[in-house]
């Protein structure tokens, strides 16, 4: 049974941040990145919510499988590629375009010779974040060999490493070496702007784009959240109050008594810790909504649980729930509070978490 806490899941607000991404790059086709569980939203609703999408990135042949297992039959593409021929032939039956970034994953592939005729390819050229893709002097030899095994268009693809951030040197040597391998293999598809390439770099969109953070309503970067780049929180989690008690000044609470009351204090627990994904390196002071306004963290997170100070909240009651983040708080702004990005908080919301769905209708 259910302890209250639940992450609900707004299949609009999907939706507005897909059209978002068109309105950026109205002449790109779109691959929406769902890899990781969806961000931690859950793959196959999101993948309904997003319909509308020309295809959908994933990490893994199990994501894949999952998608097809739920009758999702839009175009794949693996991002990663595969590990052996085994996983070669998987990603065939399954109709997932597939990237491939080493020598062994090429060698792979024309071992399997005429089964790849009909199988879409994409080679990732590491344009200088050096950690997937082939080195850009190899990319012709690569490119020729590809468009050998297939009859489809061979596409090229990049990942940016600093789109998001101010100084535009490295996105711009990205953007050159990827101009210099397309004159190299001639008109083919492309693929190189992620959420922040898509938001800042217009001149990066080529064919397609490849969303992935800002479909669920969160930032890539530029020192804004989600709401201020113009997008929608997709996930809103929420917790009730179990517990409230009166401490006294000088008392401590939590594991370690971190946090000491300065004043006569009342604090609320509630039902959520690091066990449903919430950090434990959360520090006193990060953000929780309750009541109509925000009330800090006191203390650390446990496995189960949190506390929070409602000494300025009147009428604090046991079953109100509060808000992590979502609509009034947003997953930005809790993450730079703790020192990470909105992208780990999302995708460590655990299973036992229920992710409840409001849909379009």
């Amino acid at each position: 049974m259910s302890r209250g806490t639940c992450a609900t899941i707004d299949a609009r607000a999907l939706a507005t941040n897909l059209a978002k991404v068109r309105e950026h790059a109205p002449n790109s086709r779109i691959w929406a990145a769902i890899k990781a569980d969806a961000y931690g939203h859950g793959a196959v609703e999101t993948a309904r919510a997003l319909h509308a999408a020309d295809g959908f990135a994933l990490a893994t042949l199990d994501e894949a499988q999952a998608l097809r297992d739920a009758g999702i039959q839009h175009p794949l593409i693996l991002l990663e590629g595969t590990v052996d021929a085994d996983q070669a032939r998987q990603a065939i039956a399954l109709g997932c375009a597939t990237v491939v970034h080493q020598a062994e994953q090429l060698a792979q592939l024309e071992a399997l010779g005429p089964l790849v005729r009909d199988q879409s390819l994409w080679l990732k050229i590491d344009t200088g974040m050096h950690r997937l893709g082939v080195a850009p002097e190899a990319v012709a030899d690569y490119w020729q060999r590809m468009s050998a095994l297939s009859a489809l268009p061979v596409g090229l693809l990049s990942h940016f490493a600093a789109a998001d951030e101010a100084d535009a040197a490295p996105t711009e040597s990205q953007l050159a070496v990827f101009e210099r391998c397309e004159r190299q293999v001639g008109s083919v598809p492309c693929s190189l702007a992620n959420s922040a390439g898509i938001l800042a770099w217009p001149n990066s969109h080529r064919d397609w784009v490849r969303p992935g953070i800002m479909l669920y309503g969160a930032s890539p970067g530029f020192g804004k959240t989600g709401q201020q780049l113009g997008l929608q929180p997709a996930m809103t989690l929420t917790s009730p109050v179990i517990a409230l008690r009166d401490i006294a000044v000088g008392e401590r609470v939590g594991y370690g008594g971190r946090w000491t009351a300065q004043r006569p204090s009342r604090i609320a627990t509630l039902a959520i810790g690091y066990g449903d994904g919430y950090p434990r390196q959360a520090p006193d002071g990060t953000p929780v909504w309750l009541n109509g306004q925000r009330v800090p963290m006191a203390g650390k997170v446990s496995m189960d649980m949190i506390t929070v100070d409602v000494t300025d909240v009147p009428m604090v009651q046991i079953g109100d729930h509060a808000e992590l983040w979502g609509n009034h708080l947003s997953v930005d702004e809790v993450a730079a509070n703790i020192g990470t990005v909105g992208y780990e908080l999302l995708t460590r919301v655990s299973s036992r978490v229920p992710r409840h769905w409001r849909h379009l209708d």
